[in-house]
């Protein structure tokens, strides 16, 4: 709970200290720019919102490493849902606006997982997990898109070492993969989710999870 809450809050902190003019900048996520991920973080903390306000009464399906899925199709920025976040974040026109509207959202998601009772059972896509896990489960959604946010914006602070090492274990214990201890926190989730291309030096290392790569998680 209090690493879902720091990670958002060291995520919201960096989008607020973009400047406008890195809004058209690209972000990591393919065919995104920096204003479309923003805008994608605005339906991610309207998505904790909503989820936290859904109580289940059956028993939890999944805890915060199994609620993500695994694919080997990286996404490419051209499917519906990913073309409507874009026409969404056009409609903002000024950055300053979607900066307010994250803000203002993301401020009330945050405010929402601290009252929140880790045990309680909530829903989501159709999957029943207890509020802690769902949570939890986040930090791995906020960390991946916190280094989406700085991938070509280098003066902005990426996310905290301890939000890196626990989405490294969560990708590591959700795929059952171990990535080489060579491997910084940050390229192993770079390189694991297929956010940049594998060195020859890295694909050495990986040896045989070379040839497994990306595990696209959503």
């Amino acid at each position: 709970m209090d690493l879902f809450s720091r990670s958002w809050a060291a995520l919201l902190a960096a989008v607020a200290e973009t400047p406008d003019e890195d809004f058209a900048e690209p972000s990591g996520c393919a065919g995104w720019l920096v204003q479309d991920l923003v805008c994608h973080l605005v339906i991610d903390a309207q998505d904790v919102l909503i989820t936290l306000a859904t109580p289940a009464d059956s028993e939890p399906m999944r805890d915060a490493v199994s609620y993500w899925e695994v694919s080997d199709e990286p996404p490419t920025g051209e499917d519906d849902l990913d073309a409507l976040i874009v026409r969404l974040a056009a409609a903002y026109r000024e950055p300053r606006l979607l900066k307010f509207h994250l803000d203002d959202v993301g401020s009330a998601a945050g405010r929402a997982a601290r009252l929140a009772d880790p045990a309680t059972r909530v829903a989501t896509r159709d999957i029943v997990l207890s509020a802690g896990d769902f949570l939890a489960a986040y930090v791995l959604e906020w960390t991946l898109h916190h280094l989406d946010l700085v991938a070509h914006l280098p003066h902005i602070d990426g996310p905290a070492a301890d939000s890196l090492a626990r989405t490294r274990q969560i990708l590591e214990e959700r795929t059952g993969e171990k990535f080489p201890e060579s491997f910084s926190d940050t390229d192993a989730l770079l390189v694991g989710t297929g956010r940049r291309e594998a060195t020859d030096a890295e694909k050495a290392a990986l040896g045989d999870l070379a040839a497994k790569l990306p595990f696209v998680i959503g």
